[in-house]
């Protein structure tokens, strides 16, 4: 095996052991310093003498690294040229635990280790023989095993001596020493920790036999309190020749190998996506709080190896690793995280956070933190803080977070994010959400202004479970990424395909549902208009130029066009921009307005203008750039039948939102402003031609009440004009 087929094979393990709990084989992985202590100790029970059997104990927390240092000791012990090795006994009691007599399994364990060496005696053989077929007749639950094994003894007590001698005589000769080890002691219920502790005292002390005992002293002097009416403690200086305490693992030794096992788990994360001042704030500030021991490292990567996969890309690493951390170690603050999403993320402004005083939000807020254990509680606030800032408003500066910032932290993918947010505690997105990488795989297509227009289009066709289209949510995000991710050199194709197929993403169902709401059309243009000021002013005029000749946007050419004439005070601004906030110059906005009008007269020519959506739009700006006469002649021609009368109407209906008497809340229907009209037809005429077509069949019930519901509204406005009226 090659030198890096050996190395591999060592990180493999320093992962694989902590990420499963298992604890390291490989001296060579290790990174808590136990490898040079456990080469040390593996020589001392090669060389040493004693005048008989001899105890070490080996006393750690669990979790501090005892089984590690027992694989480590076995592998310096195999090590050993074959005149020194010794004849190597592993148990480990708690694989058998609750099913199986421990005594009876450790005799058999250490018959089946010796019986393969030629070198051990006869005597000792057909004596561990005997204890097993004694074990076999001994009925469940074996509680007396421990002291059976001393009763053998006992009656075989002129045996004892001549045994020991063959035995020593023999082995000194062959093996040095049987050395016996015994881990996770600490995980036995009580009744089979001093079972065992029995079986170790009643075996011959031979001089050439050493055990070496990992365990939890704590719990082992629990165990034995008041075993053969002496103390725990007593018990255990009689048994144990030496003992040694594992110490807390140093620190930054802990750090470097929980670093080390995140560099696994994030493997895939692209390391430009790591902000390494805000990790470091992260870590030292709260999660360092948690890490005092390989048990704890192993929780917590244990835990992200299983959640991290199913939200990459979709989440901040370093606001995930943070979070998963307090759901490890501070389950309960997590779970109060989780089930109050707008009181900490979100910004100082979020609704349901500065409705109550500052005062009341710290009372709240700190009765959460009490229900945590002294020393979590500040490490724990530390970290909210920087997870969400704008708990500062409660325990900071009150520094104040807006809307504005918010939009940061939803391209940064944070957990203070609100729509961010639940995909951390869900482990899968929203239902209909478009995850980050769906996003980035849609924009990956943005070179090619057809490809990416295509799927716009079939975004648009998608509908979400609350009835809206996935092109809705796209435009929502794609905001987010127009003012550093998307390429300077996508930018012209971006707008091309908007401008082409923007007129067929104005889905019905994506039309405001408030007086608040947005619609595609204004989200269109923002974006158009974020990603244009990336430009120079002659390079935002060449893209325009280029994507309003190419486009089949009517209304979304015409739409871009007034807002860029606004920003010089037409189209009933009331006041114009400052030069600087202008877009485009006003040589170039006369050039780009005439290719606008171009694009309604092609689309009167094709006789499809009738069939854009915002035809109110439009015609106002036909009627800004030519005459009212031409217009009007349009319209004219186009309502001369029944069908294009109703058509030419639906395109005027906007929904209208009212205010419930009946429940206070909002309700929806169609309004149609009559002024809006009487610039292109007679009104009244209109009016008439409308009531007999309720008479027919040839509408849609959807027709019928929007157009019942505009006569009613117009009745009404005329009899409310005639009240005025006082010659009426």
């Amino acid at each position: 095996m090659g030198q890096t087929e050996k190395n591999s094979e060592v990180e493999s393990e320093n992962f694989n052991a902590l990420s499963s709990d298992n604890a390291l084989t490989n001296p060579k992985a290790d990174r808590l310093g136990y490898a040079t202590f456990a080469r040390y100790l593996a020589d001392s029970i090669c060389k040493m003498s004693f005048p008989e059997g001899f105890v070490i104990a080996v006393y750690g927390s669990w979790g501090s690294g005892k089984s590690t240092l027992l694989n480590f000791l076995v592998h310096y012990l195999k090590e050993k040229p074959e005149d020194e090795q010794p004849i190597i006994v592993p148990f480990n009691p708690w694989l058998f635990s609750g099913h199986e007599d421990i005594t009876r399994r450790f005799i058999d364990q250490l018959q089946a280790v010796l019986s393969e060496f030629k070198s051990v005696p006869k005597g000792l053989k057909d004596r561990l023989a005997d204890f097993g077929k004694l074990f076999s007749e001994i009925p469940i639950p074996y509680a007396p095993a421990g002291k059976v094994v001393e009763k053998i003894f006992d009656d075989k007590q002129k045996d004892t001596s001549d045994l020991k001698e063959e035995v020593e005589n023999t082995l000194l000769k062959q093996h040095p020493r049987i050395v016996v080890t015994i881990d996770d002691i600490d995980r036995l219920a009580t009744d089979e920790i001093r079972q065992l502790f029995r079986v170790v005292k009643a075996i011959p002390n031979f001089t050439n036999v050493v055990y070496v005992l990992a365990c939890d002293k704590e719990i082992a002097l629990k165990a034995l309190a008041d075993t053969q009416g002496t103390t725990g403690e007593a018990y255990l200086d009689k048994l144990v020749q030496v003992p040694f305490e594992l110490p807390i693992p140093n620190k930054n030794l802990l750090r470097r190998l929980l670093f080390e096992k995140l560099n696994f788990v994030l493997a895939d994360t692209p390391t430009q996506l790591l902000d390494r001042n805000y990790w470091g704030n992260i870590y030292y500030q709260g999660i360092d709080q948690f890490i005092t021991n390989t048990r704890d490292i192993t929780r917590l990567i244990n835990t992200l190896s299983m959640t991290y996969p199913a939200v990459q890309g979709e989440v901040n690493s370093v606001d995930f690793i943070a979070v998963e951390s307090l759901r490890v170690f501070c389950p309960t603050i997590y779970d109060i995280i989780r089930k109050n999403p707008k009181a900490f993320a979100g910004d100082t402004d979020t609704k349901g956070f500065v409705s109550a005083t500052a005062d009341e939000l710290k009372s709240l807020y700190n009765s959460w933190l009490a229900q945590l254990q002294d020393e979590d509680k500040e490490p724990v606030k530390r970290l909210l803080l920087i997870l969400f800032p704008k708990l500062s408003a409660i325990w900071g500066n009150n520094t104040q977070y807006v809307a504005q910032q918010e939009l940061t932290w939803r391209r940064q993918l944070r957990v203070c994010s609100l729509e961010v947010f639940p995909v951390y505690f869900r482990l899968a997105l929203p239902e209909g959400e478009l995850s980050n990488t769906e996003m980035k795989a849609i924009l990956a297509l943005a070179g090619d202004a057809k490809a990416f227009g295509e799927t716009l289009v079939e975004l648009a066709n998608q509908k979400r479970p609350e009835g809206t289209t996935q092109v809705r949510i796209f435009l929502e995000q794609l905001e987010d990424y127009t003012e550093k991710e998307i390429p300077l050199n996508s930018i012209p194709s971006i707008v091309q395909a908007l401008l082409d197929v923007g007129d067929r993403l104005l889905r019905p169902e994506d039309e405001p549902c408030g007086m608040f709401d947005f619609g595609n059309d204004i989200r269109i243009e923002r974006i158009i208009s974020h990603l244009l000021r990336r430009l120079e002013e002659p390079a935002r005029f060449e893209v325009l130029k280029q994507a309003m000749s190419n486009g089949k946007a009517v209304l979304t050419i015409v739409d871009k066009v007034v807002v860029l004439g606004q920003q010089h005070g037409k189209f009933g601004a009331s006041e114009s921009n400052l030069e600087e906030e202008r877009l485009i110059s006003a040589q170039h906005l006369d050039e780009l307005e005439e290719i606008a009008l171009n694009k309604v007269q092609d689309a009167v020519q094709q006789n499809s203008l009738l069939q854009t959506p915002g035809l109110a739009h439009i015609l106002y700006y036909w009627r800004e750039q030519t005459s009212e006469d031409e217009v009007k002649q349009w319209v004219k021609e186009a309502i001369k039948n029944d069908e294009g009368l109703v058509d030419f109407f639906e395109k005027f209906f906007e929904k209208a939102f009212r205010k419930s008497e009946s429940n206070m809340g909002q309700t929806t229907g169609y309004g149609l402003e009559p002024n809006l009209l009487e610039p292109y037809v007679d009104v009244c005429l209109a009016i008439n031609r409308l009531r007999s077509l309720l008479e027919k069949d040839c509408l849609t019930e959807e027709q019928k009440n929007a157009i019942a519901q505009f006569i009613e509204e117009y009745d009404r406005s005329q009899q409310e004009k005639d009240s005025d009226d006082p010659l009426a």
